[in-house]
């Protein structure tokens, strides 16, 4: 690892300086380790936050997850299961960053765990909620590096603009790492498990993904189709290949995925009424 890669990592993975609720997620951790530890139990450390509370539960009845109609964190961490409940608690106060100050990328975000969610459901696959989860997280790196590099960050949007290159050949240029394997980085200091970090750290990159290549093929794909729908704004100018390895994992074809984007993009206007009502909160 290079010294500027090396030294952003030290930086990045600072988590006493993120915008994260230390105390909750600790308790969190310490109890969803614990066999012996209920639902009610973690629960009640949640709801010990009402902020975090309520937007867990927005989230949780977002359209990601199919408009579950969650009432309280126990339903949530029963219908979604712990390793969301927790994740969504990790990422509630940078989604709150990212809405004041980016509402394209939130919508990005939002629309990739609804696409995620779909073709996880579309094909059969166990986990749908965990898949739609590291949609919506997949990109939490870009909303990390403009706060632990507000300098560089300049850069790279100057970069991405004069060059017309996507995001992460910019960010790979200045800061030696991008908002993926950013994401990643801050997913394992945050304790989340491998089937949500790999799809996050490797959404680019499928073929890195060792251990859970079907839920990270599933992540690239729903994210090239939000931006080839022109839903939210990614920071990219262009949209990417769909990768042969992730086409292959998934056993996609052309009819099948001429049904996903006609779902996706039906689905995508629940997700703009949803995205608008948390504007005006």
């Amino acid at each position: 690892m290079t010294d500027k890669r090396s030294d952003l990592k030290k930086i990045i993975m600072d988590t006493k300086t993120l915008p994260t609720l230390p105390g909750v997620i600790q308790k969190l951790n310490t109890l969803s380790d614990n066999d012996k530890s209920s639902v009610q139990e973690m629960a009640k450390i949640v709801s010990s936050d009402q902020v975090l509370s309520a937007r867990i539960l927005r989230l949780a009845n977002s359209p990601s997850y199919g408009f579950y109609r969650v009432s309280t964190i126990s339903n949530a961490m029963i219908l979604l299961g712990v390793n969301v409940v927790k994740s969504l608690a990790l990422s509630s106060s940078i989604f709150a960053i990212m809405e004041k100050d980016s509402v394209g990328l939130w919508e990005h975000s939002l629309g990739v765990g609804v696409a995620a969610n779909l073709i996880a459901r579309k094909l059969g696959l166990p986990e749908c909620e965990e898949i739609a989860t590291a949609g919506l997280l997949h990109d939490i790196g870009k909303v990390i590096i403009p706060l632990k590099c507000s300098e560089a960050e300049k850069t790279i949007q100057k970069l991405i603009y004069e060059r017309q290159i996507f995001t992460m050949e910019a960010e790979r240029e200045i800061i030696d790492t991008d908002h993926a394997e950013v994401g990643g980085w801050l997913s394992k200091s945050w304790f989340l498990p491998d089937k949500l970090s790999e799809p996050i750290a490797f959404h680019h990159d499928v073929a890195k993904s060792e251990n859970h290549r079907i839920k990270t093929a599933v992540v690239h794909i729903a994210d090239v189709l939000i931006k080839a729908s022109g839903f939210g704004n990614s920071g990219d100018c262009f949209v990417p290949s769909i990768q042969k390895i992730a086409w292959d994992a998934l056993k996609l074809n052309e009819q099948l995925l001429a049904e996903l984007v006609d779902e996706v993009e039906d689905k995508l206007v629940e997700v703009k009424n949803f995205s608008l009502e948390m504007m005006s909160e």
